[in-house]
């Protein structure tokens, strides 16, 4: 295969992106096919992945529910770049959390991933080159109260993602997490009313006084900014960023 030009880093390589009918996915997805992938548009969301696969050229939907593993294991494994973006989010204290929940969050958010790289890791080995980009968080570095399967999911991913990085170094395989605080997404604004019933305060005070306390920055972050992170991950530089965790957090792990 030639050599992708700068101005189309992905011509002729395939990526897959999970959680790609809203919010980071959907960002990430049309950035990668601007750059001249085939875009595999993993969601459960049916009509979400067929209606961006209708909107942007290059993009191809792909229903999977992740928590199905066996679904998991039956995606495609001919996939240069690999997104771990799907998540999910519920927020309860520890003794009132439902461990099925915690079971689910964790499936999705750690072991889909785990299958998905054990899949497509041989076809990136085989073309001595692939990078595999993991959505995690803030919360991947750091722990909030009432969010247990969460932050206990985005640790996981960061320690998956660095044995990644390890094993597939020799194989000119990158493995590396993004680590935003909020995001401008709808997994956010659904947290906005789970948290202002836990805290007991008006919505228009959970992003000021919960979700932007902790960071120097006080804004949100917009998902086109993560999918300008990822594409630095798999542009011409990223051959040795490997094994890292790039914040975009305004400066909430500086404390």
């Amino acid at each position: 295969m030639s050599t992708p030009s700068l101005s189309a880093p992905l011509a002729g390589r395939t990526a897959l992106v999970t959680g790609a009918a809203s919010g980071i996915g959907v960002a990430v997805a049309r950035r990668m096919a601007a750059d001249g992938a085939t875009v595999l548009a993993v969601d459960l969301d049916e009509a979400g992945v067929k209606a961006l696969a209708q909107e942007v050229a290059g993009i191809e939907p792909v229903t999977c529910d992740l928590s199905d593993l066996d679904a998991v294991d039956a995606l495609p494994a001919e996939v240069d770049v690999l997104v771990n973006n799907a998540g999910l989010q519920h927020v309860a204290p520890l003794p009132e959390f439902d461990p099925q929940r915690f079971s689910a969050i964790l499936t999705i958010m750690l072991e889909a991933p785990f299958r998905l790289a054990r899949r497509t890791l041989p076809h990136m080995y085989h073309r001595g080159w692939g990078r595999v980009i993991n959505i995690s968080s803030v919360h991947g570095l750091r722990a909030s109260p009432f969010k247990s399967a969460y932050v206990a999911a985005k640790h996981g991913l960061e320690g998956l993602s660095k044995v990644i990085a390890l094993e597939g170094a020799e194989h000119g395989v990158t493995s590396n997490c993004i680590c935003p605080a909020y995001v401008r997404t709808p997994l956010v604004e659904r947290q906005i009313t789970d948290q202002a019933r836990r805290h007991d305060i008006d919505e228009d005070e959970v992003v000021d006084k919960i979700m932007l306390a902790p960071a120097a920055v006080k804004r949100l972050v917009e998902p086109a900014e993560v999918a300008e992170l990822a594409a630095v991950l798999y542009g011409p530089a990223s051959a040795s960023i490997s094994g890292a965790s790039l914040t975009m957090d305004g400066a909430w792990t500086a404390h």
